[in-house]
């Protein structure tokens, strides 16, 4: 769908659920009978798709340029005007911020010098725009490319469970790695009803590598054990009459021996104190090295996410934002220095975002800057044109005056799920029929309608 006037009206028809559903205003029994009654007639006609059935509903092409995604939650909603939409306002300290343009692009390198280095492989969209203002709705938003407060919104999976589902039957033999992995994110969002076997598995990076992969009984002790275990109760999990879960069980029970006594998970996940000094050091700096050391390995996965937070700036921005850029500046640079140097960066979508941006223009009574919609997607790699921008802000940063993309209308963050997918290979216009309530579960909202699709400009 072309155009934010025609987009506008689609949205207007159908909206898009700000409040979570306990918010939301109560059915009355007219209401009820009237959804129940237009729900049967559709299925009589249309009849019932096959359980399990999974279609594609516009021959999608994908761009397949990446093995892998890198994704970056900044959580807490970094502003977008002091960092990757630079703009000068009355109250930005020009000694703090040292602007500069670097390749046609205004750019802070006060507070992330490094990063104006790898701004020629660097993609940032800037006629992006967010949806709600609360940060849990919104993160979960950017995480799932859907209202939670929409119909399957609250059992929708993380984007990179739909990854880890498809690249499924792409395994190989003695890959052992999680197929989606989520450093510094505890809260990130699951496999919703997918199986549990395609949720994240979380942890938060430390020199002593992953966790929990040696027994202190020893490799010889620990495989008569877990042969015991499976002698008395894998039958229970392997076809078991009690449903999924305990077959969920069975597989996290051979993933994780698996991993264990493994010198190939022990070397991806563990560094030295010299390794984290590069990437920062700091909880970020390291999950940026265990990322780039895990898919060097590659040892099956295939979707990381990253989670940043801290950039909640109602009061004080200028004291508390460069400390946190910081952060940001030294791990993100190495990360994408030591992927293109290796050359997994050719192959690894890198994508950065918050849930939504903030303020623009005149600081607060509290010199700081509130929620705001308009906000940024920065992308690299995965052959992605770097070095430019695609759209542009007015001279505030508070709302797009081009679009520049072929949709011709701000970027909303199904746009970028469905560009996560597209790179990835997958069709963004799936539906799945395997959902708990038979609806249809669709990659992407509004597939059939062709409402999101990928910013194939990234490419050109």
């Amino acid at each position: 769908m072309k155009g934010q006037h025609t987009f506008d009206r689609f949205q207007n028809r159908h909206p898009h659920s700000h409040k979570f559903f306990f918010e939301r205003p109560h059915w009355n029994r007219r209401d009820f009978f009237k959804l129940l009654g237009a729900g049967v007639t559709g299925s009589v006609l249309a009849g019932p798709p096959a359980v399990g059935e999974i279609t594609g509903k516009l021959n999608a092409t994908p761009i397949n340029k990446a093995k892998n995604t890198i994704f970056i939650l900044l959580a807490g909603a970094i502003s977008h005007t002091d960092t990757f939409d630079f703009k000068m306002s009355p109250d930005t300290p020009a000694a703090l911020m040292k602007p500069e343009t670097i390749n046609g692009l205004a750019w802070p390198t006060g507070i992330m010098p490094k990063l104006a280095g790898s701004l020629p492989d660097i993609c940032i969209a800037r006629s992006v725009r967010s949806w709600a203002l609360q940060h849990t709705l919104s993160q979960t938003w950017t995480q799932i490319g859907r209202s939670p407060a929409a119909a399957l919104g609250d059992i929708a999976p993380n984007i990179g469970a739909i990854v880890a589902v498809e690249k499924d039957a792409e395994r190989q033999p003695g890959q052992v790695f999680p197929t989606f992995l989520a450093l510094n994110a505890g809260g990130a969002i699951g496999s919703g009803y997918l199986s549990s076997a395609y949720a994240p598995l979380k942890i938060n990076p430390a020199t002593s590598g992953m966790p929990d992969t040696t027994n202190p009984d020893g490799q010889p002790r620990l495989d008569l054990k877990y042969a015991l275990m499976n002698a008395l109760d894998a039958p229970l999990r392997t076809g078991s009459p009690y449903g999924r879960e305990p077959e969920d069980y069975g597989k996290f029970y051979t993933a994780g021996r698996n991993m264990m006594f493994n010198p190939t998970v022990d070397q991806a996940f563990r560094f030295t104190a010299a390794d984290s000094q590069r990437y920062g050091p700091s909880g970020f700096g390291n999950a940026c090295l265990v990322a780039k050391q895990v898919l060097a390995a590659r040892g099956g996965t295939r979707y990381i996410q990253i989670n940043l937070g801290g950039w909640d700036h109602h009061q004080d921005i200028y004291e508390d934002l460069p400390p946190l850029a910081k952060q940001l500046d030294d791990g993100l640079s190495v990360l994408l220095s030591d992927l293109k140097s290796s050359g997994l960066l050719n192959e690894t979508l890198v994508v950065v975002m918050g849930e939504f941006g903030r303020t623009t223009g005149r600081l607060t009574a509290q010199n700081g800057r509130d929620h705001y919609l308009q906000q940024f997607i920065a992308f690299a790699g995965a052959g992605i044109r770097g070095g430019r921008a695609i759209g542009a802000t007015d001279p505030t940063g508070g709302a797009s005056i081009e679009f520049g993309w072929s949709r011709d209308r701000d970027i909303r963050p199904e746009d970028c799920e469905a560009t996560i997918y597209s790179a990835m290979g997958i069709d963004w216009t799936k539906i799945r029929y395997d959902d708990p309530f038979k609806r249809g579960f669709e990659y992407v909202p509004y597939a059939k309608e062709d409402i999101y699709g990928p910013i194939n400009e990234l490419w050109s």
